[in-house]
């Protein structure tokens, strides 16, 4: 999905605090499947991305549903948290610059070309967006991938999380997740992840958004409340 844009790229917003609403988790991960790549090198084969659907304003809830997931490029989306003002302003810059790049190379842009973009915008504007964008893909020459940017850093990781529910889950996800995984262990644990978070955070909810980036595309899936797995809790 390539965004059209006429105008330049837009100014950061001002007057946005984190008060705007918040996108309280978002996670993005994938197996450690390989495909052998020409030369001998290895890639994964896909990445997951997945998000809370609450969007809150203090305490309140200002919207139930809200995709977090927003699309970068064809195969390259981004999971949000922070200031939901500021993330979406960071998607759209981030997005009309990489149409821009794809146009100039012909081709579709890489996952690091799009998570350097990401970076970029975080660390220029760091004193006035509060925002994290996890960035995952595929492209044709290192498969799938997951970076963090929060602040400004690049990091790749196997899986990332972050937004408030994250800090209740960090013990889970490092006993949990282990190389190999199938695209089904590796979609229950990004779904049982993202229940406990909800479990614990009140600023965590909704619905489950899961996409699957592929070289075929994205496949996506939504999980409901009702579906969501159940845990023990007094």
């Amino acid at each position: 999905m390539v965004r059209s844009r006429t105008e330049r790229t837009p100014a950061p917003p001002s007057g946005l605090g984190e008060g705007a609403g918040l996108y309280r988790l978002s996670a993005a991960l994938g197996p450690r499947k390989k495909t052998s790549a020409p030369g001998g090198k290895e890639r994964g084969a896909s990445r997951r991305c997945c998000g809370l659907a609450r969007s809150t304003l203090g305490k309140a809830v200002v919207n139930r549903v809200f995709n977090k997931l927003s699309p970068l490029h064809q195969h390259i989306y981004c999971a949000l948290s922070g200031s939901a003002a500021d993330a979406q302003a960071m998607v759209d810059m981030a997005a009309y610059q990489l149409e821009l790049h794809g146009l100039e190379l012909e081709e579709c842009p890489l996952v690091l070309a799009a998570a350097n973009v990401v970076r970029n915008i975080s660390y220029k504007y760091r004193e006035d967006l509060s925002a994290h964008l996890i960035v995952a893909g595929w492209d044709q020459r290192d498969g799938g991938q997951v970076y963090g940017t929060l602040g400004g850093m690049l990091t790749r990781q196997p899986f990332a999380i972050g937004g408030s529910g994250s800090t209740y889950i960090y013990g889970y996800v490092d006993a949990a997740y282990k190389p190999g995984m199938s695209p089904e262990e590796c979609r229950c644990f990004t779904t049982k992840a993202i229940t406990l978070a909800m479990n614990r955070d009140g600023s965590s909810g909704g619905v489950i958004y899961l996409a699957t980036i592929t070289a075929a595309g994205v496949d996506h899936q939504v999980i409901l409340g009702n579906e969501l797995p159940k845990f023990y809790d007094k």
